[in-house]
């Protein structure tokens, strides 16, 4: 597993390295600058499973107590009126948990608190649904149906809430979905904060070490932990992949001010101890950290619903692909099977994500020993630097040749987008000895998940310039959007009918 502290062992940064210490990097992190978006997603979640508890109210309704009868309401027909009660309960339902904190994108509670908050928000909002029917004059309104749509609610809530947080939970020992962060001080309050959020990963962090100034020198905290100073902090966050700061150690408001603003062009966040700093955190709300209480001095711009929707249509887009093309695959493996001694698959280890090793999935188009007859080649090359191409390489099969220029030994690289390892749009993922090879700013391609195509592939593929290739991709990471990814995987579509591929 190559590891964060692995690349930066083997780089050579452009700027002049800082006193490093261990850190891992596994798993995909969460969607940095969690906010609005997050809330949102959750509540939609909660109005997916009480319209669900709803229907099965009513089907519960009729089919083991009386039905409805013919009563219509005051200008309302039967369907309109329940849809009406359910709507209020439902609105009523969201207002009080959102009162709760239960839509909080840092959870504080534990589980036995967490579903004693959805129980009781429940019976609120069902207060509530009777204290308007009351009000409306609807005395008529069936009874057991409010009952009812109160019970399976609760259930439904307190089922749906408990496997989302043990699903939470193993996602976070697997280091999958957890945030990087660092903790800004290192006196016994820093330390104790950083030894809470290390001994306790349901919190969904990874506590990578502390940074230190002169100001805030102590003995506390042994110098292997200290990852570097505040001056450093943009190699820091390159090099660490670092989501967030917390501040446990008090500091001139001068340099928590320069904090914040290399915090906006870097896209961290930063969040304080309670208590610290008042003026810049009065109108902010009291977080938890664990047990510690935290006030949040600044929030990224969040992309959690593009995000949602971009890997939403990885899966979808790859399952249909998977099912249309299955046959070819098939008629490819044979053909690979048959062309030339060696595996159908070649399977090598790629720098996916923040630094996550993964296997990915091509179909051969190389001889056997190809990776050994590489060295032989090297004063071949066509490109500079770090890549590797010639033009009528020897090592390439009959079959390869016809499969890269349709770019079909790609294919097996959809298991790769199922599994998470990839997306369908992005930076193409790079080998080992490529990224040993990486200046500082190269790794921002790194803080995204890699791609099948991507900016590079559909612009300059030809082009042998590292510098460009860099260049595209570091482009499409601070550019990214949704709709550029469909602009990207349209002119794949073109770049592959065309037969243009390498």
């Amino acid at each position: 597993m190559v590891t964060s502290e692995y690349l930066r062992k083997n780089s050579t940064p452009a700027t002049p390295p800082t006193q490093f210490g261990p850190s891992r990097v596994v798993g995909p992190r969460r969607v940095v600058g969690p906010g609005l978006a997050a809330k949102l997603l959750l509540m939609l979640g909660d109005v997916f499973v009480v319209s669900l508890s709803f229907v099965v109210a009513l089907f519960i309704k009729v089919r083991f107590f009386q039905d409805f009868g013919n009563f219509k309401p005051i200008g309302f027909s039967l369907a309109s009126f329940y849809c009406a009660c359910f709507a209020w309960f439902l609105l009523a339902l969201l207002l009080v948990s959102r009162r709760y904190g239960l839509y909080h994108p840092f959870p504080a509670t534990t589980g036995g608190h967490e579903l004693r908050l959805t129980v009781q928000a429940v019976l609120n909002a069902g207060l509530l649904l009777c204290g308007g029917l009351y009000m409306a004059h609807w005395y008529v309104a069936s009874r057991s149906l409010v009952v009812l749509l109160i019970c399976t609610t609760a259930i439904a809530l307190s089922i749906w809430r408990t496997t989302m947080r043990l699903s939470r939970y193993r996602h976070y020992e697997k280091g999958i979905d957890t945030r990087n962060v660092v903790i800004l001080g290192t006196n016994y309050l820093s330390y104790a904060l950083g030894q809470h959020i290390s001994g306790n990963y349901r919190l969904g962090y990874h506590f990578l070490g502390y940074i230190s100034t002169p100001e805030l020198e102590s003995d506390m905290v042994i110098s292997s932990q200290v990852l570097g100073s505040m001056e450093s902090m943009r190699q820091l966050t390159r090099m660490h992949f670092i989501d967030e700061v917390v501040i446990a150690q008090a500091l001139p408001t001068e340099q928590i001010i320069e904090l914040l603003e290399e915090a906006r062009d870097l896209g961290i966040d930063i969040r304080a101890i309670s208590g610290m700093y008042g003026d810049l955190t009065a109108n902010a709300p009291i977080e938890y950290l664990g047990v510690y209480p935290v006030a949040s001095l600044h929030r990224s711009k969040s992309k959690i619903f593009e995000l949602f929707f971009k890997r939403a249509f990885d899966i979808l887009f790859s399952i249909a692909v998977l099912l249309a093309v299955f046959p070819i695959m098939l008629l490819i493996a044979l053909a690979v099977r048959f062309d030339s001694n060696g595996p159908i698959f070649y399977v090598s280890e790629r720098i996916g994500k923040r630094g996550r090793v993964f296997p990915c999935f091509k179909f051969r188009t190389m001889v056997k020993d190809a990776e050994k007859r590489k060295k032989e080649l090297a004063a071949l090359n066509e490109r500079d630097g770090i890549l590797f191409k010639m033009t009528n390489d020897p090592r390439i099969t009959r079959v390869g040749r016809v499969l890269r220029k349709y770019s079909l030994d790609e294919l097996p690289q959809l298991f790769n987008i199922l599994r998470g390892e990839m997306s369908l749009v992005g930076p193409r993922p790079p080998i080992a000895s490529e990224v040993e090879k990486y200046e500082l700013e190269h790794f921002r391609r790194l803080e995204v998940t890699p791609g099948l195509t991507g900016l590079w592939q559909v612009q300059a593929r030809q082009d042998g310039s590292f510098a460009r290739y860099i260049e595209l991709d570091t482009a499409y990471v601070e550019n990214w959007s949704f709709w550029l990814d469909v602009k990207i995987i349209l002119r794949t579509a073109r770049v592959v009918v065309g037969g243009t591929g390498t």
